[in-house]
């Protein structure tokens, strides 16, 4: 089968198709294979392959796979959140690839999976509008449980125009917080459709928190870093709030008595089934920024490394 293998640390030019052995039906009890059709692209991704988490890959070394989202069909029956799926059903989930550290990711054609890394498909939602959504949302949605604010708290959501950020958006306006959202100039509009209460332009951290002190003089009771911004938008929490990073190189040190906690997602198959429900009802909107074949996978790095777009870039398989 094809794969794409990070072949050194460095840009996305050590990316370089290659071909594995294709998984054979049994060879690894309580894991079923997957067929990709479509895997997305994550900011993750783009920071293992350069190098910058070198330090926490315990002895994993190139060559390796990379890749969480993925959207495809069973080739296996397996157990699901609720009841059986049969071969051919059409699944989405992540790896928690940065936990197992074994390699094996999704910028390939077949995929050995956990169960309970996979939630069915309903008909309506396409193989890669799907791929865009497994990783961000569950990220979001145990971020948003992580900060543990009450209904009418204040929430600073950066990265707001990203695939994370926007279903942290979401996210926290349906539990009932204050939501500001920091966003790419002419996002605003969409951005408060999706519930935020209002919006400040990306840029220096020095000119957000000003003008998220306009908005909040207090201060506001939480921040989802979703930009990965780190340390200098901890002053924009008051005394006592909560901040939450979702990068293990950007979680700031404690102060003024306010709570940092790291959210690195965990496969969750019954709400990762609830999130696709949302998304099929059009209750949660993602966004794809680009698709690309595989063979491309270089092309879609710089593309994402750019940001020339908002949203998941995704392969298609």
């Amino acid at each position: 089968m094809r794969v794409v293998e990070v072949t050194a640390y460095g840009g996305p030019e050590v990316l370089s198709m290659a071909r594995r052995p294709e998984p054979e039906a049994g060879a690894m009890p309580g894991k079923v294979r997957v067929r990709l059709r479509a895997a997305g692209v994550n900011v993750a991704d783009l920071r293992i392959r350069a190098g910058l988490y070198v330090d926490q890959m315990g002895e994993l070394r190139p060559p390796f796979v990379l890749g969480t989202d993925f959207a495809g069909t069973l080739l296996d029956p397996a157990p699901g959140p609720r009841g059986s799926l049969p071969a051919g059903t059409r699944v989405a989930g992540f790896v928690p690839w940065y936990e197992l550290l074994d390699g094996q990711g999704t910028y390939a054609e077949v995929l050995w999976a956990d169960p309970e890394w996979l939630a069915p498909l309903p008909d309506d939602v396409e193989f890669t509008a799907a791929a865009s959504v497994p990783l961000a949302a569950i990220t979001a949605r145990q971020g948003i449980d992580q900060l543990d604010l009450a209904p009418g708290a204040t929430l600073l959501v950066t990265g707001a125009s990203g695939v994370v950020g926007r279903f942290a958006v979401q996210l926290a306006a349906a539990a009932g917080l204050r939501v500001i959202a920091v966003s790419y100039e002419g996002d605003e509009s969409e951005l408060k459709v999706l519930g935020a209460k209002e919006c400040v332009p990306r840029g220096e951290p020095v000119d957000v928190l000003r003008q998220v002190r306009e908005l909040a003089p207090d201060g506001v009771d939480g921040v989802f870093d979703g930009a990965l911004v780190g340390t200098p938008m901890l002053a924009a929490v008051k005394d006592g709030g909560v901040f939450v990073a979702i990068a293990p190189d950007r979680v700031p040190a404690a102060e003024r008595g306010v709570r940092v906690e790291f959210d690195r997602a965990r496969p969750d198959a019954s709400r990762l089934a609830e999130v696709f429900d949302q998304v099929a009802a059009r209750e949660l909107v993602t966004r794809v920024a680009d698709v690309l074949p595989l063979e491309e996978v270089a092309e879609a790095h710089r593309r994402a490394e750019a940001g020339r777009r908002p949203g998941r870039i995704i392969l298609m398989i």
